[in-house]
């Protein structure tokens, strides 16, 4: 885990605050405002003098807006990677055109934060030849009197049923004794909460679709690659699940 040092760029003094008090609460990875800025040209003027990790930026300001920020830093030395923060959502596809590491729409939720922030500390591991923490990770299961290593990446959902933890990848099932909250913690770049007993891998996110749960009634399911079962989306978390499809 490394130490990021961010530039928040916004022409709202409120919203710069709130941003810092929102990123002084991430702790995995910190992340330290190492300055702020109001506008493209007080951006750039700071950036060529200093580097950074990430830009938090805002799109529409006076001047030169995000956007155009976005492509002149793209002809810097070191680039830092470029996290929207903007409360227009038209704006994604041009975003992700300009390769941003991740896109956030106020007010910015701090769990959303937290996985740009694990995006970018995979961005800038990468670009320093080191290896992301997760990317060769594996789950150390006890079953049926046998130690396994299970490789993160094969798994497609964590499931919480009674004192234990259901691991599901395409070939079969296992027994986790864990806290789901724990494992949220620790891999929510990877998985996202659905419901209240559900963690799914966001890369096997299939489908969103209409269910009639017998429990909770009609409601909504995500259908993952690669088996049939499909799991419930709690109303809670249905937009977190659209966002991260859509994404």
């Amino acid at each position: 885990m490394i130490g990021l040092q961010l530039l928040v760029v916004d022409d709202e003094t409120l919203a710069r605050a709130r941003l810092r008090t929102l990123l002084g609460d991430c702790k995995a990875p910190p992340a330290t405002v190492a300055a702020e800025a109001a506008n493209a040209t007080q951006a750039m003027e700071l950036l060529r003098r200093q580097d950074f990790d990430a830009v938090l930026l805002d799109i529409h300001m006076p001047g030169a807006d995000g956007l155009a920020l976005a492509q002149a830093l793209r002809g810097l030395p070191r680039p830092p990677a470029v996290v929207f923060v903007t409360a227009h959502a038209e704006h994604a596809v041009a975003a992700f055109e300009l390769e941003a590491a991740d896109y956030l729409t106020k007010p910015v939720r701090l769990e959303r934060l937290q996985v740009a922030l694990q995006k970018v500390e995979r961005i800038v591991l990468m670009e320093r030849g080191l290896q992301p923490d997760g990317a060769m990770e594996a789950l150390v299961i006890q079953d049926r009197g046998r130690t396994e290593r299970v490789p993160l990446a094969e798994v497609l959902y964590f499931k919480a049923e009674l004192k234990y933890v259901t691991v599901r990848t395409v070939a079969r099932s296992y027994i986790l004794d864990a806290s789901l909250s724990e494992l949220e913690e620790r891999h929510a770049v990877q998985f996202l909460r659905v419901h209240r007993n559900a963690l799914v891998a966001r890369r096997a996110m299939r489908a969103l679709e209409k269910h009639d749960d017998p429990e909770e009634g009609e409601g909504w399911a995500v259908r993952l690659s690669g088996i049939d079962e499909v799991l419930a989306v709690s109303r809670r978390q249905l937009s977190a699940v659209r966002e991260a499809m859509a994404g």
